[in-house]
């Protein structure tokens, strides 16, 4: 089963050879034994250890709904504890601060978000999920949002709070749109889906070199530009989400092996956070002040 979505497509599980759209695997001669193995009245199970037998191998338990739930929710802990505690142990900051003051928020952003960009790459393009770099990431990812998120309530009170609720009830409602009307994700979905976050990564990236010599796409501003940037960018979070949840759905159908669910709770995250950040956005951009 071929993904176009870069978490999964590293997967050696999703897209291992001889597996069919629904996990099953096939073979060739049309259920005719295999010919190297002989009069089956003469199979032997042999002796662990002798000549020509193989070491015993241990079958890894299958990936369920509610591995997945725990991994998610282990992944989100992580986040949001390392969040809190950025948040708490930065100085406090209000209107009347000293704008150099800020500084340690603006490290914490920028450390937070450079080590988790350099670790989601590597998550996504490792062909064996690694738990350690999943659980890495969200550290990071927790750093970052924590400064963003004081430094976004010091400019805007309160847009911190909505914007937390409305990323939960994104999730909610997503997962609810999802099963309720049965939703099924096709190929030009997920390339679109896929194809439209790289794009927006890309501009975003192109708009930050530019500041940094003076041009200013207006990408990242509170105007009519950035607003439009933020909703295509939550309708994108979203759209991630319905692939999180087409793929989990599709991994506890060809019963992969229970580590998978790391690579899931990481799509999960990442779509969360994608979400969360724009949704903050547009709750400031709409203050308006």
């Amino acid at each position: 089963m071929q993904s176009n979505n870069p978490v999964f497509r590293r997967s050696e599980e999703f897209n291992r050879p001889g597996a069919n759209a629904y996990g099953n695997q096939t073979y060739a001669g049309n259920g005719a034994p295999y010919a190297g193995y002989g009069d089956p009245s003469t199979w032997s199970t042999g002796t662990p250890g002798a000549p020509g037998t193989g070491a015993p191998t241990t079958v890894e338990r299958p990936m369920t709904i509610d591995s997945v739930v725990m991994k998610t929710g282990l992944a989100l802990a992580v986040v949001i504890v390392t969040a809190a505690i950025t948040w708490i142990m930065s100085p406090d900051v209000d209107q009347n601060t000293d704008p150099s003051a800020i500084s340690g928020l603006i490290a914490a952003l920028t450390i937070g978000s450079l080590g988790a960009f350099v670790l989601s790459m590597v998550n996504s393009f490792k062909r064996v999920i690694s738990p350690a770099l999943v659980l890495a990431f969200c550290a990071f990812e927790g750093v970052a949002l924590g400064g963003l998120s004081k430094l976004f309530n010091l400019w805007y009170p309160g847009v911190v709070m909505g914007a937390v609720i409305g990323t939960f009830g994104a999730f909610a409602g997503t997962l609810a749109v999802y099963k309720f009307f049965n939703i099924k994700v096709g190929t030009k979905f997920r390339t679109m889906v896929i194809a439209a976050m790289f794009g927006m990564v890309g501009i975003s990236v192109i708009a930050l070199v530019l500041s940094l010599f003076g041009v200013n796409l207006g990408i990242f501003d509170n105007g009519a530009i950035g607003l439009l940037f933020a909703v295509v960018g939550l309708a994108l979070g979203v759209f991630m989400l319905v692939l999180d949840f087409d793929f989990v759905e599709q991994g506890i159908a060809n019963q992969l092996p229970d580590r998978e669910g790391w690579r899931a709770a990481f799509a999960l995250t990442v779509s969360l956070v994608w979400i969360y950040t724009n949704l903050l956005r547009i709750l400031a951009i709409l203050r308006g002040d």
